[in-house]
């Protein structure tokens, strides 16, 4: 995970739980359903936390996926250029050869 995902992350964790705290001190309902808001509060951030860790992933596989394409197209790249001085040396060492017979 990138430097920014993980601030995100800790940020969203931290203001979650601030939040949470703060509607407890400040809350002027019964236990029960504070318990119930706090529950469905708590379900919420789960499924966003679920949702950025998914999002994160994807991300992270189409990163590698490029970055492997790049690769492949640079190793790619290298054979061909390396054939292609094998050749011209082969050319070259053929002309030499019959240079040395004239």
């Amino acid at each position: 995970m990138s430097k920014s995902g993980k601030d995100f992350a800790l940020g969203l964790i931290t203001g979650a739980a601030l939040g949470t705290i703060a509607a407890l001190l400040y809350a002027p309902d019964s236990g029960t359903n504070t318990r119930d808001r706090l529950s469905y509060q708590l379900s919420k951030y789960v499924d966003e936390i679920n949702r950025m860790i998914k999002k994160l992933q994807d991300e992270k596989e189409k990163y590698s996926s490029d970055a492997k394409q790049k690769g492949d197209d640079v190793v790619t790249d290298a054979k061909k250029r390396a054939d292609d001085l094998i050749k011209e040396a082969e050319e070259l060492l053929e002309n030499i050869e019959k240079s040395k017979r004239n």
